[in-house]
C-alpha cells in the first residue's frame, strides 16, 4: 500500500508548499494535485517548502478529481461532519488516530484528500469519496487552515510511512537487579529513621508502584540509592554524637 496525500483547487501556492513540507516531516512523499495554482519554483510554494522543494514539491503529479477517485482508496478530511446516518455525506466518519489502524490493512493505494482553504471539500466531491476523516477540535471553532489540518493529520498517520523517528531509543529502564538494590536500600532507610515494622511494608509497596509507574533509568535509580544511603548515613553519625 502506497499512501499519498492530494489537494484539491489549493488557493495559494503557499500551502501547497506547507502541505509538501508536512510531507516531508513525517515521510509521505506522494503528493498529487487537482487544478493546483502555478507553482514558480522561485515563488511562495517553494519557499514554504523547506528541504521538501528538492524532492517531494517537483516531483508532485497533477490529475483530475475523476482519475484521483479511480486511481486510490480516497479519505477525504473535513471539519463540519454529519451528525447521524441521515446525513450521510460526511458520516460516519473517524479522526485520524482511528484512521491509521484501519488504513493499515487497505491493500490498495490511499490518497488523503484536503479541500480548498475556504470551503473545503463539496457534497459532491465528498459523495464520491470512500472515507471520510475529522480532527477533533474545539466546537467554538472546529476549522483548520489547510496547512494545519494536514500537518496534524500527517503526524497522527505518520506510522504508515516511518519505521523509525528522529528521537533516541526510550526503551531504557534500569533493570530490575538495579530495582531491587534500590528497594533494599529503601528498608535499610526504612530501619534508620525507625519506620514502625507495621508500616513499614506499606510504604516499600507505595515505592514499587510509584516506581512501577515511573520507569526509571538505571541513572534515575543509582542516584536515588545513593540519596537514602547518604540520608541513612547522617542519621547514623547525628545518633553517635548524641550524648
Amino acid at each position: 500500500m502506497g499512501v499519498a496525500v492530494a489537494v484539491v483547487d489549493a488557493e495559494t501556492p503557499g500551502n501547497v508548499g506547507t502541505i509538501a513540507r508536512a510531507m516531508k516531516n513525517f515521510g509521505f512523499d506522494s503528493l498529487q494535485l487537482v487544478d493546483p495554482p502555478d507553482l514558480d519554483p522561485d515563488g511562495e510554494a517553494y519557499g514554504f517548502a523547506g528541504h521538501a522543494r528538492e524532492d517531494v514539491l517537483p516531483n508532485h503529479d497533477v490529475l483530475t478529481f475523476d482519475e484521483l477517485v479511480s486511481e486510490f482508496y480516497t479519505v477525504g478530511f473535513t471539519a463540519m461532519t454529519g451528525r447521524d446516518e441521515g446525513r450521510h455525506v460526511r458520516y460516519p466518519f473517524k479522526t485520524p488516530a482511528e484512521l491509521a489502524d484501519h488504513l493499515a490493512d487497505v491493500e490498495s493505494d490511499v490518497a488523503l484528500v484536503f479541500g480548498r482553504e475556504g470551503t473545503g471539500l463539496s457534497n459532491e466531491e465528498f459523495a464520491r469519496i470512500d472515507e471520510v476523516c475529522s480532527i477533533p477540535a474545539s466546537p467554538d471553532y472546529p476549522v483548520l487552515n489547510l496547512g494545519q489540518a494536514a500537518t496534524v493529520a500527517l503526524y497522527e498517520l505518520r506510522n504508515l510511512t516511518l519505521d523509525e523517528v528522529h528521537h533516541p531509543d526510550r526503551r531504557d529502564r534500569a533493570d530490575e537487579r538495579a530495582l531491587e538494590g534500590l528497594y533494599d536500600q529503601f528498608q535499610s532507610f526504612l530501619g534508620a529513621i525507625d519506620r514502625p515494622d507495621e508500616k513499614r511494608a506499606k510504604a516499600e509497596r507505595m515505592l514499587r508502584r510509584v516506581l512501577g509507574r515511573a520507569h526509571p533509568t538505571g541513572r534515575e535509580v543509582t542516584t536515588l540509592r545513593g540519596l537514602f544511603r547518604r540520608a541513612e548515613m547522617q542519621i547514623d553519625r547525628a545518633r553517635d554524637e548524641e550524648p
